[in-house]
Order: C-alpha cells, then sequence, then structure tokens
C-alpha cells in the first residue's frame, strides 16, 4: 500500500516532471526564434537579472554583436529586435533555475524531516546529477555557437535534449514506484515476446530523439519539403552523398533527414504491432491503456512530424512536434514500467 508519507514527495517528482515539460518546450521557442545565442555569457548568479534600464540593455546589446550570428545573420538589427529575442533566452535560462530551486529547496526539507531512505536518497540525488548535467551540456551547447559558425553543434544540441529527456524520465520513474509500490502486483512471466518488442520500441524511439536533436540542429527540416517522397524518390543521391559514408549518417543535412523519416517508420511499425499483439494477449487494464495511450500518441506524432516538415518547420508545429515526442517518451516510460511488473 502507499504511504502516506511519501504523498509530499511523490507531488515533488510529479511537479519536477511537468516543469521539465515545460522547460523542452521552451528551449524549442528558444532555438526556433533563434534566440539561443543571443547571450553570449553564463552568470549563473547575476544572470537571473533582467536588464534594469537602458545602459544595462546596451552592455548586452554591444556583447551580443561581438557574436558570429550578429556578425553573419542578424547585422544591423535594431535594440528592440534584439530584446525579441533575448527574452527567450532569458526565460529560458531563468526557469532552468527556477527548476533548481523547485527540486533543491524540498529536498532541503525532506532530508532534514528524514523522510528519504537510502535508496531513494540515492535515487534523488541522481536526479540531482541529471539537472546539473543538463544546465552545464546547456552552456556547452550555447558556446559552440560563440566562436566562428553562428549555429550551435548538432551533436552538442543531441546530449542537451537527450540530457533533459533523461533527466525527465529518471524522474518520472522514481515517482510512478513510489506511487504504485512493486508489492501490490504479481509478475507474469508469459509476456516475454511483447515486452521484447516493447523495449525495442524504448530503444529506438530513443534513437529517434537524438535523431530529431540533429535535424534540429541542422536545419534538415528546411530541405525536402515533400512527403512520402524526398523531393522525386524515396532516397536521393544526396543523401549519401558524403565520403566517408559514416558521414551521411551524422554530418550529411540529407542523410540524416532520411534516417529521421525511415526511423518514424520504423517506431509506427513496432508501435502498430505492439497494439495488434496486445489483442490477443489477456493483460491488466492498466498495460492494456498504456498500449493504447502510447499508439494513439505514435499516431499523433507521425502526422505532426509529417505537418511539421511539409510546412518547412514553422515555429508552432515545430514546438508542438517536440512537445508529441517528449509526451510519447512519457507514455513509454509508463508503459514499460507497467508491463514489468507483470
Amino acid at each position: 500500500m502507499l504511504k502516506d508519507n511519501k504523498l509530499p514527495i511523490i507531488y515533488w517528482l510529479f511537479t519536477g516532471c511537468f516543469l521539465i515539460f515545460i522547460m523542452v518546450i521552451i528551449g524549442g521557442i528558444t532555438r526556433l526564434t533563434q534566440s539561443g545565442l543571443s547571450i553570449v555569457e553564463w552568470n549563473l548568479i547575476m544572470g537571473s537579472l533582467p536588464p534594469m534600464n537602458a545602459d544595462d540593455w546596451q552592455v548586452l546589446f554591444q556583447k551580443y554583436q561581438t557574436s558570429p550570428q550578429y556578425k553573419l545573420i542578424n547585422n544591423g538589427i535594431s535594440l528592440e529586435e534584439f530584446k525579441s529575442i533575448f527574452w527567450w533566452e532569458y526565460i529560458h535560462r531563468l526557469f532552468g533555475r527556477f527548476i533548481g530551486l523547485v527540486f533543491f529547496v524540498p529536498f532541503v526539507y525532506f532530508w532534514i524531516k528524514k523522510k528519504f531512505d537510502a535508496p531513494l536518497l540515492k535515487k534523488v540525488l541522481i536526479v540531482f546529477a541529471l539537472g546539473g548535467l543538463q544546465g552545464v551540456l546547456g552552456w556547452y551547447m550555447v558556446a559552440s555557437g560563440l566562436v566562428k559558425n553562428p549555429f550551435v553543434s548538432h551533436y552538442r544540441l543531441a546530449a542537451h535534449l537527450i540530457t533533459a529527456f533523461s533527466a525527465f524520465g529518471f524522474t518520472f520513474w522514481v515517482a510512478l514506484g513510489l506511487l504504485f509500490p512493486s508489492n501490490e502486483l504479481v509478475k507474469n512471466s508469459t509476456l516475454k515476446g511483447l515486452k521484447r518488442l516493447i523495449n525495442a520500441l524504448f530503444v529506438i524511439l530513443i534513437i529517434q530523439i537524438i535523431y530529431g536533436a540533429f535535424v534540429a540542429g541542422m536545419h534538415a527540416g528546411k530541405i525536402y519539403n515533400t512527403f512520402p517522397l524526398m523531393g522525386d524518390s524515396l532516397m536521393p543521391e544526396s543523401v549519401y552523398a558524403m565520403n566517408p559514408w559514416w558521414k551521411n549518417f551524422l554530418e550529411n543535412h540529407s542523410g540524416v533527414q532520411f534516417i529521421h523519416r525511415y526511423m518514424a517508420y520504423t517506431v509506427a511499425t513496432l508501435a502498430a504491432v505492439i497494439w495488434y499483439k496486445s489483442r490477443k494477449e489477456r493483460l491488466h487494464p492498466k498495460v492494456i491503456n498504456a498500449i493504447n495511450f502510447m499508439a494513439s500518441i505514435v499516431v499523433v506524432q507521425f502526422l505532426l512530424g509529417v505537418f511539421t516538415l511539409v510546412y518547412a518547420v514553422p515555429v508552432s508545429l515545430g514546438v508542438i512536434h517536440q512537445a508529441g515526442a517528449f509526451i510519447l517518451f512519457a507514455s513509454l516510460i509508463y508503459l514499460v514500467f507497467w508491463i514489468r511488473r507483470f
């Protein structure tokens, strides 16, 4: 049975999950509006304060004017135009600090009140480590766009994004474990095939999220804005144009988009197979509901991906598509949680 003294911790962890979700959405808006390079310093304490007067704005604007993005892309923009991109990056960073406080302050309270047993304390410390790594990788990503190239490294963007997903996923898993103690459930060893398919889908989805970050970082969604073909063919020559061949999978705009497209087909196919096989099994209602929800989100996310591509990644669709990936990730974690209990 769920112990009432765990409820505050459960609420705290689920609140953290929700805030990470909002953070990812804000991050998507920041990236799609090309606002992420508007603040060229990482000042953890003083950076929490916004510009207070005209002199503060001029100082920040002058610093931005030294950046590659200003020199090569936004040269000549006005102070008012700078403000429009500054605020999204500022909100993104400030919200990250807010999440840190939401995790840290209750943690201190729960720790002083001895609410954590040893296993839970270790898990919470892992959550903190992932959150700290997320912040460091965020600056590491931004720094890659402040030297010569006015775009961040797609490798660093992928690391930053997948760490956010990992922080959410682990926090969500811990919260679910507290909400639904394992001693209330009985495992069923007859579902090995279905479990393998679900685990495979989880791994493939993670790879798909990484390639989604590659597409975003390389702006690879701005080319081949047709579906289902890429231009006039399923696989244009530009997909394998780079040498050595393996670079096409990592640094070729066409190749990265090609993989992201066909990984989407793989995710959709596996989800359909899982849904179909689940109809033939006698499953717990929680597992059935989790599979149905996951499969529904896959359909929605696939369609969102198509529209986002066809319309060349407008900010609105790009943000919704990224949010859809997050919801799909959460739904699969929820499914994995329950299928492992039976």
